[in-house]
């Protein structure tokens, strides 16, 4: 609760966020039950669950939740602690996609889908196994092949630079 300023004692379990999530279907432990185990004092299956890894920060749960708990802030404190205590890391390669956005946000101000892939993939050393997917996205649009910079792009390498 320290590390995420958040206080989660006022969660009564009533598991709206849960069903509010995008991702919960592939968590093994879903939003409202790591809450319950931070609540409870569960660290250690708080910290080995993958719903924390799982979890993309788009808010939904917290906005949905009755007591504005902000569950993003909580899984994102779990993740560090693990990070920190060089716990096993539940899900394969999560790092290093998450890695491949980081380096997107700092290079442009935002992600550019194509290079994250293709970073992500490099990393793998896996390239071919979703080329049918890279190109059925590019021809729906949904992957540029050239990427926008922000014009506020200074302020977000200052945040990389404050944040280490």
């Amino acid at each position: 609760m320290e590390k995420s300023k958040t206080n989660v004692k006022s969660c009564y379990s009533c598991m709206t966020c849960s069903s509010g999530c995008q991702f919960q279907h592939i968590m093994d432990v879903k939003p409202h039950a790591v809450i319950r185990m931070v609540q409870t004092g569960f660290r250690d299956e708080a910290l080995s669950a993958s719903g924390p890894w799982l979890c993309v920060g788009c808010n939904t749960c917290s906005t949905n939740c009755p007591n504005a708990i902000d569950i993003p802030a909580v899984m994102d404190a779990l993740r560090q602690t693990s990070i920190t205590e060089k716990r096993p890391i539940p899900e394969p390669n999560i790092l290093n996609f998450h890695s491949a956005v980081l380096h997107s946000i700092r290079r442009y101000g935002r992600t550019h889908k194509l290079e994250i892939m293709m970073r992500y993939k490099l990393v793998q050393r896996d390239l071919f196994s979703d080329v049918d997917l890279g190109l059925r996205m590019l021809a729906k649009r949904k992957l540029d092949l050239t990427a926008s910079k922000i014009k506020e792009l200074p302020e977000v390498k200052k945040l990389f630079n404050k944040a280490g």
